[in-house]
């Protein structure tokens, strides 16, 4: 998705004392330290590979048990209508922060994430960008995760947001749609009855990337390239490692027979841009375009472990930055 500014907030308001009740209502051993170690930050699984306790990205998703303890929860997430991957609760202790960073790996370039607070404060704010907010309880936001943003717990409790991730979908889209048209916000009342269906990611990326995810990759990372005379022959050595790319593609799809041949154009072609895409070589954010091509293409790719058979496999991935 392409952000027009830092933040989109969505035209749906969800009840934020039954959010809060059933987050009070966990158990205190459902919360984990949030895998990247950052003091104060922690966490509630929510969908996970296989429902079970990991932090992985990679792998068939399921609730957990803490989701099915939160009814309400789930009607949310059904209401958004994701596909849902990884998703939990994230908790930010009092007077803590989530650091200033830019969310460039693979991930992110291909799924959306949605907040909804629940249990946070005025003192609590948001940047991204050069834009700040106080996201309210019950409300729902989007931010461009593409710039660098940061949280600061100014508040004395632990501030717990809904953090969802899913890829677009068509519900989504007419969400963020009627934001963008300033259309009526609408409520979603808790309601007694059966579970609803969610909808959860099986297949999170491709064992061999197709040569059209690469060119739609480079384009999205050239359009947020800063001006140096290297930019235009990176890009020129690209657009023949994907026009290469193209011809093993086919010649054997993603077939595992053609790996050697994959693997071979990805370290030729990473070769050459790093010693052209030197510290000096930038996205308009500062970002290091050697990194991003590393999160974005040369790692994500090829599967270290090849598929099997010819089909679309998820594999761990590899992050460079």
């Amino acid at each position: 998705m392409e952000f027009d500014s830092s933040f989109l907030k969505l035209p749906i308001q969800f009840d934020a004392e039954t959010l809060e009740r059933e987050t009070r209502d966990l158990p205190e051993s459902a919360w984990v330290p949030h895998p990247t170690g950052f003091k104060g930050n922690e966490a509630v699984r929510l969908v996970t590979v296989n429902g079970q306790p990991s932090d992985l990205f990679d792998g068939p998703m399921r609730p957990t048990e803490n989701l099915a303890r939160m009814p309400y929860v789930q009607q949310v997430m059904a209401e958004l209508g994701g596909v849902w991957t990884r998703s939990r609760l994230m908790g930010l202790g009092p007077g803590a922060e989530v650091p200033t960073h830019l969310d460039a790996h693979y991930h992110w370039r291909t799924h959306m994430r949605i907040h909804v607070p629940i249990i946070t404060d005025p003192k609590v704010r948001f940047t991204c960008g050069d834009e700040t907010v106080h996201m309210a309880p019950g409300e729902c936001w989007l931010f461009d995760s593409f710039r660098w943003h940061r949280v600061e717990n100014g508040w004395t409790e632990r501030r717990v947001h809904l953090v969802l991730d899913t890829v677009m979908t068509p519900t989504l889209q007419a969400l963020v749609d009627a934001a963008r048209n300033g259309s009526a916000v609408k409520s979603l009342a808790p309601q007694d009855g059966p579970a609803p269906q969610l909808h959860f990611e099986q297949f999170n990326a491709p064992g061999i990337m197709s040569h059209w995810e690469i060119r739609t990759h480079l384009n999205f990372i050239f359009g947020h390239a800063a001006d140096h005379p290297n930019v235009p022959i990176i890009r020129e050595r690209l657009d023949r490692f994907a026009d290469a790319w193209a011809a093993v593609w086919a010649e054997f799809g993603s077939n595992p027979a053609g790996i050697p041949a994959y693997r071979r154009l990805l370290a030729e072609c990473r070769l050459e841009i790093m010693q052209l895409a030197n510290d000096e070589v930038q996205l308009k954010s500062e970002y290091l375009l050697k990194n991003v091509l590393d999160s974005l293409i040369f790692g994500p790719a090829l599967s270290p472990v090849p598929p099997a058979g010819n089909v679309v496999s998820t594999r761990p991935r590899q992050l460079f930055a």
